[in-house]
């Protein structure tokens, strides 16, 4: 606004001198031709002052002026940068004796890898950014990535970090429950050999993405059995269409569940990465055999029946809706079966009266006939009306009682 003013002080002078050159011809000068020139009414020689003349069309003239200015400068502007990435993760580190070193730390994703000897890929499988990923575990030079449920877990010989993930309160759980093994471990004293932290760490994992799957099975299995028994003792709509939603749901949780099968099974068929998951041994040199992992074998085969256990009560809770939805269907194809019968025998009945009234119709014209005034004329019609009627209905019936024979 200040750079302007130099500007406007000139555009003010130049417009007091045109005004007074106007005047001294004798006019008055406006701006947008909206002052005609007006003549002078005396000849005689005399100092005439200036008239008064309006500030408006200067303040038009510098309205536009500022407009003007204003659309060079935004056309000039240059565009909003875009938002960077975000090149960071977020996450909790925990110690082998179960204390919390980092709370919610956010670090870079450079700085991890260069940390935790890993490379850029596999931060993918752990950041919670990424959404529908994969269940995996994955076994690398000096750690174990887990990404199992809610859980994305980064392990090593001497600690766990945590990454943030969206069931918050899954993960403070886990938190506790790993506090809870490493504390109880630190306090049971060196004479019985204790299990490596990346098992103690790994075997907390597996009992919380396990300890999960049971409870949310638990829940849906009684919603659904719940309504599986309603249906059979009377079918309504509303409860079919709950049927349905319960359907996909459990599809939708035995494909989890499934995925997290494979995971653990995928595992399981490596023996190199068996092997390479004792990372306390690499930790302080000592070299391992190819062949020689039975202790996390077997600790992971535990975990992994137990997840099939929860595979095969989901597909047969499946198999038991299947056979629910089949029922269903035979019980409505026997009611829609029933009102097509229905249907039937009130078209059997509307031919039959439709004979009776076109016997009645032949009499109702206005047309002589030697019937007028037979005494008995009215009642023979009736009497024919009424059984050609009650003929046709007993035809027709007993034709769909044939019909109705041969498809049972």
């Amino acid at each position: 606004m200040f750079d302007l003013l130099p500007d406007l002080e000139s555009l003010r002078k130049r417009r007091s001198k045109n005004i007074e050159d106007a005047v001294g011809r004798g006019a008055v000068v406006g701006s947008d031709a909206e002052h005609p020139t007006l003549p002078v009414k005396s000849t005689a020689p005399s100092k005439r002052k200036p008239s008064k003349v309006s500030a408006a069309p200067l303040k038009q003239e510098v309205y536009r002026y500022q407009r003007s200015a204003g659309n060079t400068h935004s056309t000039g502007a240059r565009p909003m940068p875009q938002q960077a990435p975000d090149l960071t993760l977020r996450c909790t580190e925990l110690d082998m004796d179960g204390n919390i070193t980092v709370r919610a730390g956010e670090f870079q994703k450079s700085e991890l890898c260069a940390q935790h000897g890993l490379q850029a890929r596999d931060l993918r499988k752990i950041d919670s950014k990424f959404v529908n990923q994969m269940p995996a575990i994955l076994v690398r030079r000096h750690a174990i990535l887990v990404n199992l449920l809610h859980i994305r877990a980064l392990i090593e010989a001497d600690r766990i970090v945590l990454f943030d993930s969206i069931g918050s309160h899954s993960q403070s759980l886990l938190v506790y429950e790993l506090q809870e093994r490493l504390r109880s471990n630190a306090r049971s004293g060196p004479p019985e050999p204790a299990q490596p932290f990346e098992f103690r760490a790994l075997e907390a994992v597996l009992i919380s993405v396990v300890g999960s799957l049971q409870s949310d099975e638990e829940v849906l299995v009684n919603l659904v059995q719940g309504l599986l028994a309603y249906l059979e003792e009377s079918v309504d709509r509303s409860k079919l269409r709950e049927l349905l939603q319960y359907s996909k749901r459990l599809s939708r949780f035995e494909q989890k569940v499934l995925n997290i099968r494979d995971a653990i099974e995928e595992v399981l068929e490596q023996d190199e990465d068996l092997a390479a998951m004792y990372l306390t041994q690499k930790l302080h040199g000592t070299a391992r055999a190819r062949d020689d992992h039975e202790d996390v074998e077997l600790m992971m085969e535990t975990y992994l029946k137990q997840v099939e256990e929860i595979v095969n009560h989901i597909e047969s809770v499946s198999s038991h809706v299947r056979t629910t939805e089949d029922v269903v269907n035979i019980i409505l194809d026997s009611q829609r079966n029933s009102l097509l019968l229905l249907e039937i025998r009130l078209t059997i009945l509307t031919v039959a009266l439709s004979s009776g009234t076109f016997l009645s119709g032949l009499f109702g014209m206005n047309l002589l006939n030697t019937f007028e005034s037979h005494p008995h004329a009215f009642a023979l019609v009736s009497t024919v009306a009424f059984f050609s009627i009650a003929a046709l209905t007993f035809a027709g019936l007993r034709s769909m009682r044939k019909v109705l024979r041969r498809i049972n």
